[in-house]
């Protein structure tokens, strides 16, 4: 069994990380779980504090200043995944938009030979439930032309739920990513497509939040669409 670690970002979470994690811990896999929290006013923080005595061993916890991004978040929990014997690390919304019981269809591509795999909702069986249309338009210009600019084979290049074999991240400069939004996604594959890494796509369901707001912001969208061209010139 190899070492796997998933991420999971929060920022006001509280009503949903109690329920994500329960779901998580009941799989048939073995794993462990770390929350980059920053800062959360609703004491998301405190509450997964908490919840880690209860699943001792299993859950840990980094606590950061404030709002500093999500792809600091995961380059930090990256790092600390890495430097306690991580094998596989995984990316994972709290907000249970991806859904904890596909996670082992994302580990059973791993043990199949993938490199990386992505809970995909633009391949065949995948679809994504609660979006409005303006939601959708955003999303599908961005996959489209993220694709077509930087010759992506990824069909859902802005998915969040994702696990990366650490060899092969370990081939690509993640640590020095300098995209600090929902730009990382499209970054990372990017730079993982170009170093030859075996990326698969699996269907997944994705589910539009119940509780709290969504964390996307028209600075993220701009710093997308800023990334594509960046990438493009290299």
């Amino acid at each position: 069994m190899q070492n796997l670690w998933i991420v999971i970002p929060t920022y006001n979470e509280c009503d949903n990380i109690a329920e994500n994690l329960a779901r998580l811990f009941k799989l048939n896999l073995s794993l462990n779980v770390l929350v980059v929290d920053d800062n959360s006013p609703d004491g998301t923080g405190e509450l997964v504090d908490e919840l880690s005595r209860f699943y001792k061993g299993k859950l840990f916890v980094l606590h950061r200043p404030g709002k500093l991004g999500l792809g600091s978040a995961y380059r930090q929990g990256f790092a600390y995944c890495l430097g306690r014997g991580a094998q596989v690390v995984g990316e994972m919304d709290a907000d249970l938009s991806h859904l904890p019981e596909d996670l082992p269809k994302l580990w059973e591509k791993i043990g199949q030979g993938a490199e990386v795999v992505i809970g995909s909702r633009r391949v065949r069986g995948g679809k994504i439930v609660g979006w409005g249309l303006g939601r959708h338009l955003i999303s599908w210009g961005a996959n489209t032309v993220s694709r077509l600019m930087l010759e992506l084979k990824t069909h859902d290049v802005t998915a969040g739920f994702r696990l990366y074999k650490v060899e092969a991240l370990e081939k690509i400069p993640w640590r020095t990513i300098t995209s600090n939004g929902y730009a990382w996604q499209e970054e990372i594959i990017c730079l993982l497509e170009r170093s030859g890494a075996r990326v698969a796509e699996v269907p997944v369901i994705f589910n539009d939040r119940t509780y709290g707001k969504s964390k996307l912001r028209k600075k993220d969208i701009v710093e997308f669409f800023i990334t594509i061209f960046r990438l493009a010139g290299k």
